[in-house]
């Protein structure tokens, strides 16, 4: 590993447009870390099942996507995991997973120069959730005297700066499923400007208490199919009813190019740019003209200096709502063109459910592995795209193909809109890593 006078000079250079993807953390119901994840999106099966966590059978929806092999006290001492709520653990375990692959030690970085830029669209709230049940049922003294300091979302990026002792900028935004696109984003922002080195960016989501997933069946959001719920989550396809909720964090180490590369560190890919926008709309559904999901498409490849004939696969935000999918397939359809029906377009989420604040960092995560590997992700349970979505959907199976550019969209309740642009940086190809985890000393 290189040394912290290394790391220093790089700071000292002139911004660029361009951040280096250099580590990942993920923690999904398909696989904690980045090699078992990556193992997982190369297979044919959706882990989504009836709830396990809760009592599911008051609701119309009874299904999701559940963390099972998540151990905080792997990634944590265990002192410092039994204080925290599963929010918590999984902000920093994600963090230390990334981190961890990306081989930098939090000591070999000016902590000044590192921002935590994280995205949550719930924080802590299902543990608050529990906390109420204990109030009611045995009073005041029973609650966690800790809950103040757990509920809010910007525990997650404080925690993870806590952890390791990083004291640049520091934000966990709260902008419903787009939010962990959003904290990738403003990362990227945060470099380019020269502003840090280094940014530990993403998203946390740990939704599924019974209120608070009760909340989204009562506004129908989420799908029925409870007895086939390996085939509910069903992005584009014409018998799609809804969104799978899902537990999750996905967390990456962005560094500048020149950061990166005076450590000599291995990078999956680069982000190049970002674009934002608001419907303006509807707090629930999507303005059916796209025009604002367009311009946050056409504005991250503006800022990538990206021509939409250049971007060789899209990973779309696919949530499987009927309104949603369709839109998307318009805003697509705008932003890239003619050549629009050429472009492999897949969505994801049947491998870790909707993951709401945390989808798109999630997301971003399987774009930077894609790139990497030369190999575009599926789309589970696609059977008959709907009449009219008419694109390249990449059904069941995965394809290898070269990739040199690619377009991800994360899109959330409130009319969000964001869109991020990923490019090769010409690494030769190698197995995922998994790696060794390292605590401080």
């Amino acid at each position: 590993m290189s040394g912290a006078g290394e790391a220093s000079t790089a700071k000292r250079t002139q911004p660029g447009a361009s951040a280096a993807i250099t580590g990942i953390g993920v923690i999904t119901g398909s696989g904690v870390g980045v090699g078992p994840f990556w193992t997982a999106l190369q297979g044919d099966r959706s882990p989504t099942r009836i709830i396990t966590r809760f009592d599911s059978s008051p609701f119309r929806s009874r299904i999701a996507v559940e963390v099972d092999d998540f151990q905080a006290e792997r990634l944590m001492d265990a002192s410092r995991a039994r204080r925290l709520d599963r929010f918590g653990q999984f902000s920093i375990g994600a963090a230390r997973l990334a981190l961890a692959d990306a081989d930098l030690q939090p000591d070999f970085v000016e902590p000044n120069r590192v921002a935590v830029q994280l995205g949550s669209a719930l924080g802590g709230i299902a543990h608050a959730e529990e906390q109420v049940y204990r109030f009611h049922e045995r009073g005041l003294r029973a609650v966690d005297p800790r809950l103040a300091l757990a509920v809010f979302g910007g525990a997650a990026s404080c925690n993870v700066a806590i952890e390791f002792g990083f004291t640049g900028p520091n934000c966990t935004n709260a902008m419903s499923c787009a939010s962990g696109a959003i904290g990738v984003g403003e990362a990227w922002r945060l470099i380019r400007e020269g502003v840090v080195d280094v940014a530990i960016a993403g998203g946390v989501e740990v939704p599924l208490a019974p209120l608070t997933y009760g909340a989204f069946a009562n506004i129908r959001a989420m799908s029925t199919r409870n007895d086939d719920p390996e085939a509910a989550c069903r992005p584009f396809d014409r018998d799609r009813d809804g969104f799978v909720m899902g537990e999750g964090a996905g967390i990456l180490v962005l560094e500048s190019i020149e950061h990166a590369s005076a450590r000599g560190a291995r990078v999956y890919a680069t982000v190049e740019g970002y674009g934002r926008s608001s419907d303006a709309y509807h707090m629930t559904a999507p303005r059916p003209d796209a025009l604002q999901a367009t311009r946050a498409i056409r504005e991250a490849l503006q800022s990538a200096r990206v021509e939409p004939g250049q971007i060789d696969y899209v990973n779309a935000h696919a949530s499987s709502t009927p309104l949603n999918d369709a839109t998307e397939t318009r805003a697509i359809q705008l932003a890239l063109g003619p050549r629009a029906l050429q472009i492999p377009v897949s969505g994801t989420k049947p491998f870790y459910g909707h993951v709401l604040g945390a989808s798109g960092a999630i997301e971003v995560a399987v774009c930077a592995l894609a790139l990497r590997h030369g190999w575009v992700p599926p789309t589970l349970n696609l059977d008959e795209p709907e009449e009219g979505l008419a694109l390249d959907y990449v059904p069941h199976r995965g394809r290898p193909r070269p990739l040199q550019k690619v377009l991800t969209n994360s899109f959330g309740f409130g009319g969000v809109n964001a869109s991020l642009v990923l490019a090769c940086h010409g690494n030769e190809e190698e197995p995922a890593p998994n790696p060794t985890l390292r605590r401080n000393a």
